[in-house]
């Protein structure tokens, strides 16, 4: 219990946001119901008691609606132009990569690589993050550097290390085929197709990307049966010992912070946006847990090929350095508790309705229709 008391006393429930921190307001609540988790667990013949669990499932229900920015509200026309754009492989300058190569549904819209592939099928030097849940996000990529999901969408396709287009060559081309003169139209109320209004579309698709009820949703709403012991278990080691809802809080199970985690590696992360602060080195944005099982292998460095190894490398397996999070200590985990964390985790993955292919436009299609 100790050392979970440190770790609340430690905890900062807000910093700068403008220093590319996050302000946690709910971090206090969780570090209180940990405590009293725990504590209830310390107690000879004592189980955790049913008000205290209550109360810290409570922290993780889901919202009842997706947000979309006032400027860029949701229509049905502008999602399906997303849609038809986001598998579109003409979207990148040799035509044969997709923003779908690389955030594959199939794949909890990454790749299962450990590193990107871009352009000329060259590795990249991160992970693909998945795009599940990020209508909630800001501060997107592993290190921060884009602002929001319009800010985002048009940064791959013209990397030259990812996509490799000029969005000027891009435009030209995309008018130059009347289905997707229509589908802007149909989205925009104009024929004209710009930066802004592609970057827009894509944005509205990628919000809709939201992952469905999972065993553990319906575990918090009251049905016992929908996980097994093991992991209501990994539950507690989760908000308690195991310090996990530290960064991996709410109902994604991420705080949209940036923390330096340890791993071996000479990439600065959000260091490289932020080098006046040294708690920003190696720091890198938590990812969500959500359907966390289809996502292997793991960290910013696919370093990890296990949800298992993850835990072991924040148990005992981290390099300590001066930008360490302060959440990053040594757990002392057993190994049933290493296994019940996973058992937890697995019930955080959904059945999501699946996706489908679009027809894409050409420029032979003078009648197109969808």
């Amino acid at each position: 219990m100790r050392s979970v008391m440190m770790e609340c006393e430690q905890s900062p429930v807000g910093a700068a946001s403008s220093k590319g921190f996050r302000v946690r307001l709910g971090a206090g609540i969780i570090c209180r119901l940990a405590l009293l988790l725990v504590a209830s667990l310390a107690m000879p013949g004592a189980g955790v008691a049913d008000s205290t669990l209550d109360a810290l499932k409570q922290t993780y229900h889901r919202p009842a609606s997706i947000p979309f920015p006032n400027d860029n509200p949701y229509t049905d026309a502008k999602a399906d132009l997303g849609h038809t754009l986001f598998f579109d492989p003409r979207l990148s300058g040799a035509k044969t990569m997709s923003c779908a190569s690389c955030h594959n549904p199939a794949l909890g819209w990454k790749d299962g690589l450990g590193h990107g592939v871009g352009h000329d099928a060259k590795p990249l030097s991160r992970a693909t993050p998945t795009l599940l849940n990020l209508a909630w996000a800001d501060l997107l990529m592993w290190d921060g550097r884009k602002n929001d999901l319009e800010d985002q969408a048009t940064g791959p396709i013209e990397a030259a290390a990812s996509m490799n287009q000029p969005m000027p060559e891009l435009l030209v081309e995309l008018a130059e085929m009347p289905g997707y003169r229509r589908l802007f139209r149909d989205a925009f109320g104009r024929d004209d197709i710009t930066r802004l209004n592609l970057a827009q579309a894509i944005a509205t698709f990628e919000r809709t990307l939201v992952s469905n009820r999972a065993p553990f949703d319906r575990w918090i709403d009251g049905d016992e049966a929908a996980i097994g012991e093991s992991a209501k278990r990994g539950f507690v080691v989760f908000n308690g010992k195991g310090n996990c809802a530290a960064c991996h809080s709410g109902w994604r199970f991420t705080d949209d912070g940036f923390h330096d985690i340890g791993l071996e590696s000479e990439d600065a992360g959000r260091g490289a946006e932020v080098p006046d602060e040294p708690l920003l080195q190696h720091a890198f944005k938590t990812p969500t847990l959500r359907n966390i099982d289809q996502r292997a292998p793991y960290m910013h460095d696919g370093s990890s090929a296990s949800l298992r190894e993850v835990v072991i490398h924040y148990d005992s397996g981290f390099l300590q350095r001066p930008s360490l999070s302060p959440e990053i200590h040594r757990l002392g985990l057993t190994e049933t508790e290493i296994a019940d964390l996973v058992a937890f985790m697995h019930t955080l993955t959904s059945r999501d309705d699946p996706i489908s292919f679009p027809v894409l436009p050409t420029k032979e299609q003078v009648t197109w229709t969808r």
